[in-house]
């Protein structure tokens, strides 16, 4: 089993280089915009709005740091690299039909990249794990929340 934790798309190492440079520009200059404006309001010690934008910064300085790190150690991994439609993987997209005869579409991306409402399931999902590695007409059984169900790969690509 290859470990997911740091796995993405080069679609989704893109997303988080323009979320990084998106914090590191306009987010900045915001917050030291809002410092300064709060600055000429006068005494500190008793400005809510210095101290708020000051707590800003610190959170905003925190999430590039975290995204840094996701990034630096992120491993990009081509689409359907694991299997390349033979078997389910990293970066497949994937048929499949429950036991009801409802079929979903799902591409198995990074926990970073995940939105099972846009169709994207992460790697680390119960789904994915019971997922992974099959091959079209292979069923996969997966216990979640709401019950036991059975899914059967149509297709993989």
């Amino acid at each position: 089993m290859t470990d997911t934790t740091n796995l993405t798309t080069a679609e989704g190492l893109a997303a988080m280089e323009a979320e990084l440079a998106a914090l590191e520009g306009e987010g900045r200059r915001e917050i030291a915009a809002r410092i300064r404006t709060a600055r000429e309001w006068g005494d500190l010690k008793e400005n809510s709005e210095y101290h708020e934008a000051k707590n800003e910064q610190a959170h905003l300085e925190t999430k590039i740091a975290r995204l840094r790190e996701r990034i630096s150690g992120a491993v990009v991994v081509e689409e359907g690299a694991e299997g390349a439609g033979e078997v389910v993987g990293f970066g497949s997209t994937v048929v499949v039909r429950d036991e009801t005869g409802a079929q979903q579409t799902w591409r198995i991306v990074s926990s970073h990249d995940a939105s099972p409402r846009e169709g994207r399931l992460s790697a680390e999902s119960p789904v994915a794990l019971a997922l992974l590695g099959r091959a079209p007409g292979e069923q996969a059984a997966v216990t979640l929340p709401k019950g036991k169900r059975t899914l059967t790969v149509v297709s993989v690509s």
